[in-house]
């Protein structure tokens, strides 16, 4: 693999790569809607994966160009243990230059075009 490969993962596990080829089979609604509008680089041209492996986690979008992941939230991610890893983890991805995008699935369903301009101003920045 080369450098630019290595650092897209971070060193993420293999253990880390076998969970995310395995929540790739399985996206929620939300993740397949929004994974339609960003696919095959139809966002400005901006690359995203779908559940990428990077360090001990796993995004559920990323575009390595703009070091920007994408997250979505249900409603696991209301309860207080859940925000704290939530919010611990960001911070963590921030440290190596990644940005967090956080939408609430109801975000996706309700308003997608909202959160494509919100995605595309985070790219063009």
């Amino acid at each position: 693999m080369d450098d630019n490969k290595n650092d897209m993962f971070l060193g993420a596990s293999p253990l880390i790569f076998q969970r995310a080829e395995e929540l790739r089979k399985k996206l929620t609604e939300a993740e397949k809607k929004l994974w339609e509008v960003l696919k095959n680089k139809k966002l400005a041209g901006f690359k995203f994966r779908r559940q990428h492996p990077i360090l001990k986690f796993i995004l559920d979008l990323y575009c390595h160009e703009a070091k920007l992941g994408i997250e979505l939230d249900g409603e696991v991610h209301n309860s207080k243990g859940q925000k704290f890893y939530d919010d611990d983890r960001t911070q963590i991805l921030k440290e190596f230059g990644i940005t967090i995008l956080r939408f609430k699935n109801d975000e996706i369903f309700d308003d997608i075009e909202r959160v494509k301009q919100a995605i595309l101003t985070e790219l063009e920045n």
